[in-house]
């Protein structure tokens, strides 16, 4: 499968993971202090605060699990199962992610706790769009995935087993695109606040105008 990802998913997974990073840089360090592109920390905290009896914050938390999901269950809907085929809904998807970020910039602005929700939907849409296309090669919106592959390979590398360089190449390109979003998502937050956001929503707006204006494909040819 990774052997026939186009240099076209390359590109737009090193911008989406950066994307990614930025959002929950944001989450992270605007007024809830919540992440929203990974569900393993936040999948604790409810169960944390329900332990507490802390209900208020469970049910928060849990509105951004289900807003997430919400979002990957509309990309699993409008995209369907086209591995390796992009298709016009592609560009749809990355059209609603650029206006739900939007949005979310907004709600943050005015210190509203759906902000969390409207960024949460908008990673689950991103997550899942480019699982579906990579056919789960590429995750761009959490890193413990890329980091427990990368670790297996370089373990296969020092017992001299054979590892192919297109999937380190995929883990540090998704790592690597995370981590600088989230130091400009910082950066953002530091200078110029929630507004930063509008950096994400420009990735997938220019994604989606890049992928509009692509000559079609040749018959026969991905």
């Amino acid at each position: 499968m990774i052997d026939q990802l186009p240099r076209w998913v390359w590109v737009a997974g090193g911008a989406l993971s950066f994307a990614a990073g930025l959002m929950n840089a944001v989450g992270l360090l605007a007024f809830g202090a919540e992440a929203v592109t990974h569900l393993t920390g936040t999948t604790t905290l409810v169960a944390g605060h329900v332990g507490f009896g802390r209900w208020d914050s469970a049910l928060h938390l849990l509105g951004i699990l289900g807003a997430f999901c919400i979002g990957a269950v509309f990309s699993g809907w409008l995209i369907r199962d086209e591995h390796l085929r992009l298709g016009r809904r592609y560009s749809v998807a990355l059209w609603i992610k650029a206006l739900l970020v939007l949005a979310a910039t907004q709600a943050f602005l005015w210190r509203e706790p759906a902000a969390y929700y409207l960024l949460a939907s908008a990673v689950g849409l991103q997550n899942a769009m480019a699982t579906t296309f990579s056919g789960a090669v590429m995750r761009t919106s959490h890193l413990s995935g890329m980091f427990t592959d990368l670790a297996i390979y370089l373990g296969h590398a020092l017992r001299g087993l054979p590892v192919e360089r297109k999937r380190i190449a995929v883990c540090l390109l998704v790592i690597g695109g995370f981590s600088s979003g989230a130091l400009v998502g910082a950066w953002g937050m530091r200078w110029i606040g929630p507004e930063v956001l509008l950096v994400a929503a420009t990735i997938a707006a220019g994604l989606a105008i890049a992928h509009a204006l692509r000559p079609a494909p040749r018959a026969g040819k991905v």
